[in-house]
């Protein structure tokens, strides 16, 4: 059992039930470099999402969207799409954490992008942030965390992450 899964299991299944940890510019930000922050509440992952998510990308594979072939293929039910997870990752993430005190705060990118487990539909996932390294660039600040979204009751995450933000102060 990882560090991650033992920490899951601590913290049960139920939602974490809590506001956002607050960070009030570059000084608290960087004191966490290093930490897990936390966890984002349970989010079930419905046919309707899945659907929706197919319709706005143009990616309707059976896997995906046909509950009955999918029923005899290799998961027994449709699966979101890997990308459809990836996209969850700002809603998810503005439940762990809330940086203030920048004018302003965008995705700069990802370094590394996984899909371990495949996540059937009806499953609950969520998501755990560890901040792991802040930079100075001449354009701001470049955060890159470490984003796991966990699947509830799976042995292997849904997706890890690492991701990148730039926050201008």
């Amino acid at each position: 059992m990882t560090d991650a899964q033992r920490e899951s299991e601590a913290h049960g299944a139920e939602s974490r039930g809590s506001e956002p940890r607050v960070f009030e510019g570059p000084g608290q930000v960087e004191a966490a470099i290093g930490t897990h922050i936390g966890y984002s509440d349970w989010m079930e992952i419905t046919q309707e999402r899945i659907d929706a998510f197919a319709d706005a990308t143009g990616d309707h594979q059976w896997i995906h969207v046909d509950p009955d072939r999918a029923a005899t293929g290799p998961y027994g039910t449709t699966i979101a799409h890997g990308y459809l997870t990836l996209s969850l990752l700002p809603e998810l993430g503005a439940e762990i954490m809330d940086i203030r005190g920048f004018s302003m705060m965008i995705n700069y990118g990802l370094e590394k992008v996984r899909f371990p487990a495949a996540v059937p539909v009806g499953s609950r996932i969520r998501a755990g942030i560890e901040l792991t390294s802040l930079t100075r660039k001449s354009s701001g600040l470049q955060l890159t965390s470490t984003v796991t979204v966990e699947i509830e009751g799976g042995n292997r995450p849904a997706l890890v992450a690492d991701t990148v933000r730039l926050m201008v102060e």
